[in-house]
């Protein structure tokens, strides 16, 4: 069972992922892969109840940045934790490419990665297993919290050390 963890608050997901053999479902808002959208531009970006686009982890947001405007989600993938190319993608998407929507992780999301999701620019997680909302919330504001300092400039999240220290020196 996958729990959509948004903002710290779990809450229900009304977003379908659709498979590429899939029908596409005439309402409802729908999450389709980029080879379908590639595919399909034409019929997806009329829909009325909201489109979101799913890029694995090889897949580089460039690849859509002059359609950002009809996605309303950008789901990026986690194949495993250990693959970190979403971190990049999403930082890109929110700063480079001036992403609004939603920026959502998929996939093998762990505990662990939390806060440097959410520093990243990572809005919302789909969290798959057994884990009551509460301990998932709990979890989320712990691992927020767990650390004060931060080396890596972020979107959100504290200063990082080095300016602090630049600040102070020339302060």
């Amino acid at each position: 069972m996958t729990k959509l963890l948004k903002d710290g608050t779990v809450t229900n997901d009304p977003w379908i992922h659709v498979a590429d053999g899939d029908a596409v479902p005439e309402s409802g808002p729908v999450i389709v892969t980029l080879a379908r959208w590639q595919a399909e531009h034409n019929s997806l970006a009329g829909r009325a109840d909201g489109l979101g686009i799913r890029l694995e982890s090889g897949q580089s947001p460039e690849v859509i940045k002059d359609d950002l405007a009809h996605f309303a989600v950008v789901a990026l993938a986690f194949p495993k934790f250990a693959d970190g190319r979403a971190y990049s993608h999403a930082r890109m998407l929110k700063d480079r490419l001036g992403y609004t929507g939603e920026v959502r992780a998929v996939g093998d999301v762990l505990r662990d990665q939390y806060r440097a999701m959410h520093r990243c620019g990572f809005d919302a997680l789909e969290i798959s297993g057994d884990h009551p909302a509460d301990k998932l919330e709990a979890d989320w504001r712990s691992a927020l919290g767990e650390l004060r300092h931060a080396y890596q400039p972020s979107l959100r999240g504290p200063e990082p050390v080095l300016r602090q220290r630049h600040r102070a020196a020339a302060a």
